[in-house]
């Protein structure tokens, strides 16, 4: 496994066209069930992109962990959310927090999830 986290993301303002910085994001293992304690935390930078995880347990290593006990066909679910109205300023945005849910293949090596965002709408998308 290489050196970068399992999971990165990157926020990009749509209202002004530029890097969503100093963005509070929370990473946490849905499932499988019996790793759902893990989670870390990040901010993002200020190009808007999360490249590293805080945490006592390293991202790399419960993925592996995940990895071994996952039958085959069965995925990862994991959680990210963004504390957006810490970013846009209280009531100024529809979404206090956005949480994005996905499901992450065994086989697979690294997952990066873009959030564009803005005070009344968002998207995102499986990035490469």
């Amino acid at each position: 496994m290489s050196s970068r986290p399992f999971i990165t993301c990157h926020v990009l303002d749509t209202i002004t066209g530029k890097p969503g910085p100093n963005i509070a994001v929370k990473l946490k293992l849905v499932s499988p069930a019996h790793l759902t304690t893990a989670h870390w935390n990040a901010t993002t930078n200020s190009d808007g992109r999360v490249t590293g995880w805080t945490s006592p347990a390293d991202i790399n290593e419960v993925v592996k962990s995940a990895k071994g006990t996952l039958a085959d066909g069965e995925q990862m679910v994991w959680s990210l959310t963004f504390e957006t109205e810490a970013y846009f300023g209280k009531g100024n945005t529809f979404w206090p927090e956005v949480e994005l849910r996905f499901a992450a293949k065994k086989e697979e090596e690294h997952y990066h999830v873009p959030l564009l965002l803005g005070p009344w709408s968002y998207t995102t998308y499986r990035g490469s």
